[in-house]
């Protein structure tokens, strides 16, 4: 059953949320906590509402669930939302993470209230990206996620001297902002040109017949996506604030704001640029193979648990770019279900990691050993993981890597190649880093170790059944996602 409204409920519940937070005593901590619980929790149920209820209509229409009002319409603007099959999963993806943040933030004392406000704001931003269909609405939620995030690093993350969280903050503003000034410019060319802001309505106009300088309009708007993907050499900003986050932080970063970027690149540059896309592909599959290698080899040479696997997520986000450049539907929806797929194996790895950190209170890997005899548990969820992300046939991440790889390989067989390196390389770092922290003798000075309790659990019991429910049964996703992929894989089509 969907309600009246659904998508404005969904996008601002979180929003709302945070308001009734600011209202509540600033010393109780614990029904700070149970508010944010319920809200993210209600909003899940709210998402998951969509996904029946969508694969009755997609044959009616692309778009399902629109709200559409006129805003500014003088300049074209309006509130537009909708979904289809490659913005719904990765709206559910946003309502999961947001729900499992909250959990794996149980034990946040110090300004609990600010702190679940501002996840509850992040929610909001990043599931107003994915549900979108004004470019103006669009950038102005790709802003919104820009303060929250900041804040939470800046105030919550490590503080010296185990970490920078002040400069890790401020880095990622700076280089999101540089990213969003490209973005402004290339959108107000295209709306100022067409006279509209409406991305079903540009996506069906000739842009380059009417005017608009669609190559220039396409880079200014993909350096954003690109930025934020991240794909080298625009990548520095992420191990640096992966560091120094909070865990839920790191959750969310990973999980559904990387994806931020890979769903730009479909919704915007692809969707409106076809041609421009179809040009450029080799360029793009160039620094798809480049993010691959690279992050697989500066991954090898980490020695913080965490740095370790933020260098992995810019390896694998160069397999979203490598199915993009191939351009196909296979291919493409291949690159949709790494994102999802990325996003729940990032998170498993990081609420794992976090945890490590809160008993240990180290995550140099040189340090950690013979873990697995006092954290049975945490160091399951670390391996199954793990194993996903190096692609273990089973999990989810082998069916995305393998999608792309057979769509990308007609096209781009030695890029591919390059990919299928970084599995390789994947292997080597998950496994070395695994062994060295989990599987030897265990020193005196863990014995004192305990594995996680139940409230710790709950996140890595539901993400560690995400990854096998999708690897075992991709159907449930892919069939979504093939009826989001399938008009703009038609587009370029036509173009061949």
């Amino acid at each position: 059953m969907v309600l009246p409204f659904h998508l404005t409920l969904l996008l601002f519940l979180p929003a709302a949320g945070a308001l009734v937070l600011a209202m509540l005593p600033a010393r109780d901590h614990r029904l700070a906590k149970q508010v944010a619980l319920f809200i993210t929790a209600l909003d899940l149920l709210l998402a998951l509402m969509l996904w029946p209820a969508y694969t009755q209509l997609a044959a009616a229409s692309r778009f399902a669930f629109e709200e559409q009002y006129a805003w500014i319409p003088t300049l074209g603007v309006g509130y537009h939302l909708g979904v289809d099959g490659l913005s719904l999963p990765l709206v559910v993806l946003t309502g999961l993470l947001g729900f499992l943040a909250v959990l794996v933030s149980w034990h946040i004392e110090h300004r609990a209230k600010l702190y679940f406000s501002l996840l509850l704001v992040l929610q909001t931003g990043v599931l107003g990206v994915f549900m979108s269909l004004d470019f103006v609405l669009f950038f102005l939620f790709w802003e919104l996620e820009l303060l929250p995030m900041y804040l939470l690093i800046s105030i919550w993350g490590s503080p010296p001297p185990v970490g920078r969280r002040e400069y890790s903050a401020m880095k990622f503003l700076i280089y999101t902002l540089f990213g969003s000034a490209f973005m402004l410019t290339g959108l107000l060319i295209l709306g100022f040109t067409t006279g509209t802001f409406d991305l079903v309505k540009l996506s069906s106009l000739p842009l380059q017949a009417i005017g608009v300088p669609t190559t220039l309009v396409f880079w200014l708007i993909f350096i954003a996506f690109a930025v934020k993907l991240p794909v080298f050499p625009l990548h520095t900003w992420l191990p640096d604030a992966h560091t120094d986050a909070p865990t839920a932080v790191s959750v969310l970063l990973a999980g559904v704001l990387l994806k931020m970027g890979g769903y730009g690149i479909l919704r915007i540059c692809i969707t409106l640029f076809p041609d421009v896309a179809y040009v450029w592909a080799p360029t793009l599959a160039l620094l798809a193979g480049v993010s691959v290698l690279y992050g697989g080899l500066v991954t090898l040479r980490q020695r913080d648990l965490k740095r370790l696997i933020a260098y992995s997520s810019v390896s694998h986000m160069g397999y979203v770019l490598l199915g993009v450049a191939a351009l196909g539907e296979a291919a493409l929806t291949g690159a949709a279900l790494q994102m999802v797929t990325h996003g729940t194996i990032t998170a498993l790895l990081f609420a794992a990691v976090g945890l490590i950190y809160d008993k240990a209170h180290t995550r140099q890997i040189p340090e950690l050993q013979g873990l697995m005899h006092r954290m049975p548990f945490i160091g399951l969820a670390f391996m199954i993981a793990g194993l996903a992300s190096l692609g273990l046939p089973g999990m989810s991440g082998f069916v995305a890597e393998f999608l792309v790889f057979t769509g990308s390989f007609g096209e781009f067989p030695m890029y591919t190649v390059m990919g299928v390196l970084g599995i390789v390389l994947s292997a080597g770092y998950i496994l070395w880093t695994a062994e060295r922290s989990f599987f030897r003798a265990l020193p005196h000075r863990w014995e004192h170790l305990q594995d996680a309790v139940a409230v710790e659990r709950i996140p890595l019991v539901v993400l560690m059944a995400t990854i096998f429910v999708i690897g075992l049964w991709p159907r449930l996703v892919t069939d979504v996602l093939k009826l989001g992929i399938a008009p703009i894989a038609e587009a370029v089509k036509r173009l061949g």
